[in-house]
């Protein structure tokens, strides 16, 4: 018997990164069971809208953990701050 896949997720964190008091990322991870999606929200400099790049799919939340882990390391190291939400 297959299984359908999980449509609903759990949210297990987001972070939002901030450069000069401007939004430049939000990441959300979301944990779908058999997978875990972490999505994303660009603001570029003079933009109105946000670029929504991804999703990113990972195998579990330990995978997706760490892409996010190694972003928001990238981030700060640019200048950014960044806040769990």
């Amino acid at each position: 018997m297959t299984r359908a896949p999980e449509t609903t997720g759990r949210e297990l964190f987001v972070r939002h990164a901030k450069k000069d008091g401007r939004s430049v990322t939000i990441l959300r991870a979301v944990d779908y069971g058999s997978s875990c999606v972490v999505e994303a929200e660009v603001f570029p400099p003079g933009a109105h809208d946000a670029v929504k790049p991804g999703p990113y799919t990972f195998a579990d939340a330990a995978q997706a953990t760490a892409f996010v882990t190694e972003a928001v390391e990238s981030l700060m190291y640019l200048g950014c701050d960044v806040f769990a939400e």
